[in-house]
């Protein structure tokens, strides 16, 4: 009766959807705590052996750097999803952004979903579910399907800093709003 109260407790649920929803305990920031300590860890056992330190201590290190990317890679099931919404959002929204930018936007987004994709694919292989005899191949596929993402995004940002240059040299700087527009665009 008393756990209950305890349990069902409006605080309590209020409580657990703030946890879900913000800080370190959201997604992200889970990602990010444990992207930290894989990358202490890598960090830690490569320093142990160029320190020539015996396999033993090495060991522990390279087990929770392996532990905690499958971890961070069980984190990412079904985010895939969201970019493919986010894609047909971008692709169906005609009136809010440049034409060029939009294909930049869907280029990226299913750039990254087909990379979270493949990697959903590979998630069975390399925690032993599963063993895939193209599983090589198809994380080869996915971390080319990043980098299109990425250069979708770099090519974006440069679209954009022309096109904020190109702006800044139409702006009558004599005039007291122009040179208030060029503080913005700076």
């Amino acid at each position: 009766m008393t756990a209950d109260a305890l349990v069902y407790h409006p605080t309590v649920s209020h409580y657990l959807r703030f946890v879900a929803t913000t800080g370190m305990f959201s997604l992200v920031g889970r990602d990010k705590l444990l992207r930290t300590l894989q990358y202490f860890s890598r960090f830690y056992a490569w320093y142990l052996f160029r320190s020539n330190s015996p396999p033993r201590l090495i060991a522990p290190f390279e087990a929770i750097k392996k532990q905690f990317a499958l971890t961070r890679k069980a984190l990412r099931l079904g985010k895939n999803v969201e970019h493919f919404k986010a894609a047909a959002t971008a692709m169906d929204d005609t009136k809010s952004q440049d034409e060029f930018l939009r294909y930049c936007t869907v280029g990226r987004q299913l750039g990254y979903a087909i990379y979270l994709t493949l990697d959903m694919a590979t998630y069975v292989d390399n925690v032993g579910i599963w063993k895939l005899e193209s599983a090589k191949r198809l994380q080869k596929e996915a971390y080319r399907a990043w980098f299109v993402g990425l250069l979708f995004n770099a090519v974006a940002g440069c679209y954009t800093l022309w096109g904020l240059r190109q702006r800044e040299t139409t702006i009558d700087k004599a005039d007291g709003e122009g040179v208030v527009e060029s503080k913005k665009i700076q």
